[in-house]
């Protein structure tokens, strides 16, 4: 049996939370009261939201490390995602860390998104410590979110040691950790004393070669390629002779060019580095998220990081309308293939598909957000192109056809249980639990395919006036429940290119909702609005007033159009049908059919028509 040690100089901790649940600000205090910073230095909030979407939503997109030192103590901290979406980084930060926290909403208390990263890291039997934060709000109920804690610990099948968590209370933007409700807190201290007394310094074998697992990848512009991960055994030095085994087993050398580690959000260089320190290695160019990087004289692969297969698919292609190419500064299909090539290196989540064509590219992930947000980015960084409508990877296993499940968690007022209610059980939605806490809300959990919910979100905010809250979960796959309806309605769809007109636009309005405004530009197959019946129809948007030197009573009424709300990336996504396509470009997003000629839309929709007829 090999000597197990335990590096007592390190702590390798990952935050779990829910999305809004104060995770970030946590990590902003614990960097203060470190001594990360001087007294007097101005630092911004939520240091750690390094990405433009990140400090836009309010989300955690991406892990990322960072470093406080406590009493001599390296403490090395993972913030993973709080969103399900995002799982391939909950999986990869988790591989890195030894230990836990569970941070959750004193008032909220766990919900489906802190089940889901609480799930991998008992999984991979971290020690846990519960910190219950915001215990300052006035609807606070401390003890009965610990009973909660304790039903889903249970629920996951929780060991009887990691059922006895330590517990901490904390209101997060005050920089306030408590060890018990009535007890009085300056500072998080005992935050970071439970660290170094509960999380477990790594372990590695003394006599063990170099290991050393690749959870993230980075680039430098002045020494190339960067592998990002965890030193499980031994110790390397700049200059080091390595090699780098892939998933198929095949070994490539690496000279080492530079050693980094994490101190407070910054990387300072060093020259060796020890076991269970997160290293920031440089010197490989082919290198994949989840191979080992070892010693060349007695070379043993770890286990690579597995993350859970994706759930729904999206079409790439090139923009091919009429404004095609205005605004984006790569449009070429080859350039969108190799973006999406390194997202799939980046991010062992996405997966991609080349299809026969060449221009279209099939993109896996694991939920519609996250294709989102990797769109939003693209168009970010110049990319133009055009997407397909969402769709959900069905499984067949003994000629049954399985479809992917989610476990969905509504908070509404009572007054809006019905029509929730009936919308998702005209979705094929299963209510699996209801509690009305006698206060005028009420929570409801519902089991909902996957596919249901693919532009339901802005309905449901519509159905509730803006105050319900819902949260989804994947929940496995499940039997297929057979079709249900996506859109009731049709679309409004301009027959010719040109400028969207007052006058026009003015006589189309009691046909539906519109999604321009005049002097937008529009073409042939763009689509300008929602109509108010399931068919779709073809408007002229340009249609001017015909002038005449005749005088009448009434003829020159000023215009008055109703507004319009601006087509967000995530709402024209979720509208599309399958013939239909958004069109991404730096600095607008179009809804557009996917065949633009009104003349060939109707021949092929009478060819379809005739085929089910005689089929």
């Amino acid at each position: 049996m090999p000597s197990v040690l335990r590096n007592d100089n390190l702590r390798n901790v990952a935050i779990i939370a829910h999305v809004d649940h104060g995770k970030t600000t946590l990590v902003d205090a614990m960097f203060r009261q470190s001594g990360l910073f001087r007294a007097d230095q101005e630092i911004e909030e939520r240091l750690m939201d390094t990405m433009d979407l990140e400090r836009e939503r309010g989300i955690t997109i991406a892990a990322k490390n960072c470093s406080v030192v406590w009493k001599d103590v390296r403490i090395n901290i993972i913030d993973t995602p709080g969103h399900a979406d995002f799982g391939g980084e909950v999986e990869r930060a988790l591989s890195m860390a030894d230990g836990a926290i569970l941070l959750v909403d004193a008032s909220e208390g766990p919900l489906p998104q802190t089940r889901f990263v609480l799930n991998k890291a008992l999984g991979a039997g971290l020690k846990i410590i519960v910190v219950i934060n915001k215990i300052d709000r006035q609807d606070a109920r401390p003890d009965e979110v610990l009973d909660e804690i304790y039903d889903l610990l249970i629920d996951l099948d929780a060991t009887d040691e990691q059922l006895e968590f330590p517990l901490l209370y904390a209101v997060g933007r005050e920089g306030i950790a408590l060890r018990t409700l009535d007890g009085e807190g300056k500072n998080l201290y005992a935050l970071l004393d439970t660290i170094l007394a509960e999380i477990p310094g790594p372990s590695h074998d003394p006599g063990a070669p170099f290991q050393m697992l690749v959870s993230d990848l980075g680039y430098s512009d002045y020494v190339g390629r960067l592998a990002v991960g965890k030193i499980f055994n031994g110790t390397a030095r700049s200059r080091d002779s390595l090699v780098c085994i892939g998933e198929d087993g095949r070994s490539v050398p690496l000279k080492v060019s530079g050693l980094q580690v994490h101190e407070g959000m910054r990387l300072k260089s060093v020259d060796e580095v020890q076991p269970g320190d997160i290293v920031v290695l440089a010197g490989i160019e082919e290198v994949k998220i989840g191979d080992t990087i070892c010693n060349q004289q007695t070379p043993r692969p770890l286990p690579r990081i597995r993350v859970d297969e994706p759930t729904v698919s999206m079409k790439f292609t090139i923009n091919n309308s009429p404004f095609g190419g205005k605004e984006g500064k790569y449009v070429q299909s080859s350039r969108i293939r190799e973006r999406l090539l390194k997202e799939t290196l980046l991010n062992v989540a996405i997966q991609m598909e080349t299809n026969e064509d060449r221009e279209s590219v099939l993109v896996k992930g694991r939920g519609e957000f996250q294709l989102a947000i990797l769109i939003e980015t693209m168009r970010r960084e110049g990319y133009e192109f055009c997407v397909g409508r969402p769709e959900v990877i069905y499984r067949y296993e003994n000629g049954r056809k399985l479809e992917p499940m989610e476990r969905l968690l509504v908070d509404c007022e009572e007054q809006f249980l019905g029509v929730v209610t009936e919308k998702l059980s005209a979705r094929k939605g299963k209510m699996t639990n209801l509690v009305n806490n006698g206060k005028g809300r009420v929570r409801i959990e519902f089991s909902v395919p996957a596919r249901a919910l693919i532009g339901y979100r802005d309905e449901f905010l519509t159905d509730t006036r803006g105050t319900g809250i819902i949260h989804s979960l994947f929940d496995g796959y499940g039997e297929f429940r057979g079709d249900c309806p996506s859109r009731f309605t049709g679309s409004i769809v301009a027959d010719r290119t040109g400028n969207a007109v007052p006058y026009a636009l003015f006589n189309l309005e009691p046909r539906g909702r519109l999604f321009v405004v005049p002097g937008d530009p529009v073409y042939e197959g763009m689509i300008i609005g929602e109509h108010n019946r399931s068919q779709d129809i073809d408007v002229n948007p340009c249609k001017e007033k015909k002038l005449s030197n005749m005088r009448a009573a009434g003829k020159d009424e000023n215009v008055v159009l109703s507004p319009t709300k601006p087509v967000t990336l995530e709402q024209a996504i979720s509208f599309i049908r399958e013939d239909e396509l958004v069109e991404v470009t730096p600095r607008s997003v179009r809804k557009r059919k996917t065949v633009l000629s009104a003349q060939k839309r109707h021949t092929l929709r009478a060819f379809r028509m005739k085929n089910k007829s005689t089929g």
